[in-house]
């Protein structure tokens, strides 16, 4: 853990500016567009809420239309406990009126809605039912003011009438019973001679009997011979059907003895009270539900048996109230709304949002509609729920409110919208909010940027200030100019030159003490001294002597310390009036470590100098006086036995001169201080004679003069200190340039 720790300290720590900070809080503004979606969502329940008690309002008002109203249902079948498929018929609404021909090529679009009958509805078989017996297909629907009655007929041996016979019961024949609307019982039968048109003969009595047949030309039909059997398309007004509606086919496959050999129907046609019931859409529920039809809604009225009795409206227009906010809203034609049309609007409906889709509903089979809200209208209470189209591309609300009678549920009304409306309102709404948002965002964002750009300037001018106005020696190089700004960064400026003002007159008084104090010293030294010397021409004894000997020492030292005071102001103020010329580096430092090995007899020193020329631009006195400080600064610190090693090199535009000796290593953040003045890290046994520490500080000052480096660092093997300064190498010298020295 301590391992991670310590990896994780050294990890470096990210730095942001000013105005990343303020990019960063601008970025805090992306939350507008999740709260705006949010706020547009809750919205949108809010609409759904209100579309669903909108559409249960519609339901309860056409239910209220529709109570307590008896002969509406009377004929409809309402009253029955309950239905049989197949037995009990429901007439479809057809789109188009049929052409009778037998094809039943204009029935292919109501393929689902047909019905097949076989072994169930088999009524009478002289044999035992077999599957390829005789089978059929059948729907019935309406078209103004007809019902249309159609039978695919599966069989192997279809027998029609023999011409001229008199008797229509021996051939394979069909049989319509129904009830009128006034409750009579009427039965009819198809039979055919031949493939073609064909008329109902009305049956009296006795079917045998041909006296009690009479044709009805009302009620017409196509008999059309197939491969598989024949088909019958019939029609007869709807003024004809009551409540009440069966056929029955009859099937003879011997035509010796042409008996029947099956029955097979939808009820059987011989009584009337055995007949199914048939539903017909009722044409007074349709009239007043057109009245109220003028609305975006799809509405049904249908009886207790869950089967249409009217219906208005289509789905794919019933969008619900709130379309009309959004197809009435008025239209704005200037140049933001073609650029949010042209931009915008594309970006938003690629990411965010989506147009409301075409999709396929194929409605409830008319015959039974099923749904949660119908079982609760049929229980006596309205209700309303989502459900997805056919094709799941959108959702349909549907609510369903009951129909009463006497205290009894006699139907329910049912209404359909889709959320197109609601979706389409949602989507405008977004695309306004996103509009301002964005606006907000990038007006925010580019304000706060272009302010934190203003600070984060003014800060920088000021660190640059501050930086340019001391040096690495903390010596005042210029003031700061302060602001007129009434800000804090204002009065930061201002204290900020006002402390750099103070500081300078500091310094100055600092830079000025050395030399005021060797000034104003020597003459007190001069007197002490011309004292001391006076006093020990007299004579004395051993004991005064010794003390007069200690005064002198004394006096010596300080005298020394105001030589070393002279000549740090002397150096630096000579300094800024020395030339430079061109020499041999090298040579001067050959020269010198050779002096210093005269200079230091118990000294070991080791030279290390390439033979080529290393040529700088500078004062070789004052570069010898650096050399000088820095030798006699190792000596001190090393012992006679370890030399005390010199090494000059170069790289492509530096000389790079290197004093090393062994000995104590620097203190911990000492290496830059230690040029400065006044300071010192001597142990007590080298104070032997008095230091400042001025002597790298006038190291520093000549290196600085030849606009090179110095630095003080322990050397790699940690057995000592070296000394390292870089010096600017000479330009090299061209053709003429060297001849031109040379003459």
């Amino acid at each position: 853990m301590g391992r991670i720790n310590t990896w994780l300290s050294a990890l470096p720590k990210p730095t942001f500016g000013l105005r990343t900070k303020v990019i960063l809080i601008a970025s805090f503004l992306l939350v507008l567009p999740w709260i705006g979606y949010k706020y547009i969502q809750e919205m949108e329940q809010l609409l759904r809420q209100g579309q669903e008690q909108t559409l249960i309002g519609t339901t309860r008002a056409v239910a209220t239309a529709l109570n307590e109203r008896p002969k509406l249902f009377s004929d409809q079948a309402s009253f029955l406990e309950s239905v049989k498929v197949g037995r009990d018929l429901y007439a479809f609404d057809l789109n188009n009126p049929i052409q009778l021909d037998g094809k039943l090529n204009d029935w292919t679009d109501y393929d689902d809605k047909m019905l097949h009958y076989g072994r169930e509805y088999v009524q009478f078989s002289r044999r035992p039912y077999m599957d390829n017996s005789i089978h059929f297909r059948h729907m019935i629907g309406k078209y103004d003011g007809y019902l249309y009655a159609s039978f695919a007929v599966s069989d192997e041996h279809p027998i029609l009438r023999r011409k001229n016979a008199t008797r229509v019961d021996r051939n394979d024949h069909l049989i319509l019973a129904m009830t009128s609307p006034d409750g009579e019982f009427y039965r009819y039968v198809i039979a055919a001679y031949e493939d073609g048109w064909v008329n109902a003969w009305q049956i009296r009595d006795d079917i045998t009997d041909s006296a009690n047949l009479s044709i009805q030309t009302q009620i017409q039909g196509y008999w059309k011979t197939t491969p598989e059997g024949y088909n019958i398309e019939l029609r007869l007004p709807l003024s004809f059907i009551g409540n009440k509606l069966g056929f029955a086919l009859y099937d003879v496959n011997n035509r010796q003895n042409r008996e029947i050999d099956a029955i097979i129907g939808t009820s059987n046609t011989s009584h009337q009270h055995r007949l199914g019931a048939v539903l017909v859409p009722s044409p007074e529920i349709e009239q007043i539900l057109q009245g109220m039809g003028h609305t975006s809604t799809r509405l049904w009225v249908i009886d207790r048996h869950q089967r249409v009795l009217a219906q208005t409206g289509d789905i794919q227009k019933s969008n619900g109230v709130w379309s009309t906010s959004v197809k009435y809203a008025s239209q704005d034609n200037s140049w933001w709304s073609a650029f949010e049309a042209r931009f915008l609007r594309p970006l938003y409906y690629r990411f965010l949002l989506s147009e409301p889709k075409p999709f396929i509903d194929t409605g409830n089979d008319a015959s039974l509609i099923r749904g949660v809200h119908i079982s609760q209208a049929l229980t006596g209470r309205g209700y309303s729920h989502w459900r997805p189209s056919a094709d799941g591309k959108t959702m349909i609300l549907a609510a369903a409110y009951p129909i009463w009678l006497d205290n009894n549920v006699m139907g329910a009304v049912v209404a359909e919208e889709t959320t197109i409306g609601i979706q389409t309102l949602r989507n405008r709404a977004l695309e306004q909010l996103f509009n301002s948002i964005i606006a907000i965002i990038l007006i925010g964002t580019l304000t706060l940027f272009l302010f934190a750009s203003k600070i984060s300037s003014r800060i920088r001018r000021l660190r640059d200030e501050a930086e340019q106005a001391i040096d690495s020696q903390g010596r005042i190089q210029q003031p700061i100019s302060p602001t007129r700004e009434t800000d804090e960064i204002g009065d930061l400026s201002r204290s900020l030159a006002g402390m750099v003002g103070r500081l300078g007159q500091y310094n100055h008084y600092l830079e000025n003490l050395s030399s005021r104090l060797s000034h104003e010293l020597r003459t007190p030294v001069a007197v002490v001294r011309s004292s001391i010397e006076n006093l020990s021409l007299q004579a004395t004894d051993e004991r005064s002597q010794r003390y007069i000997d200690r005064a002198q020492d004394g006096i010596q030292r300080l005298s020394t310390i105001l030589s070393s005071m002279t000549e740090a102001t002397r150096i630096e103020q000579s300094l800024q009036g020395a030339e430079k010329e061109r020499f041999p580096f090298n040579e001067l430092v050959t020269g010198c470590v050779h002096g210093y090995q005269m200079a230091f007899p118990n000294q070991r020193f080791s030279l290390d100098i390439k033979q080529a020329e290393i040529e700088v631009i500078g004062a070789p006195d004052y570069l010898a006086q650096l050399l000088d400080k820095l030798v006699a600064n190792a000596e001190d610190f090393s012992t006679d036995e370890d030399a005390i090693e010199v090494s000059l090199t170069e790289s492509t535009t530096m000389a790079l001169l290197t004093v090393s000796n062994r000995g104590p290593l620097l203190p911990k953040n000492m290496s830059d201080q230690l040029f400065n003045s006044m300071v010192s890290v001597r142990p007590q046994d080298k104070q032997t004679k008095p230091h400042l520490g001025l002597g790298l500080f006038i190291a520093r000052l000549i290196t600085d003069f030849h606009q090179g480096t110095i630095a003080l660092r322990n050397r790699d093997d940690l057995q000592g200190v070296e000394a390292v300064i870089c010096l600017p190498k000479a330009p090299a010298v061209s053709n003429t340039d060297m001849a031109t020295r040379e003459a």
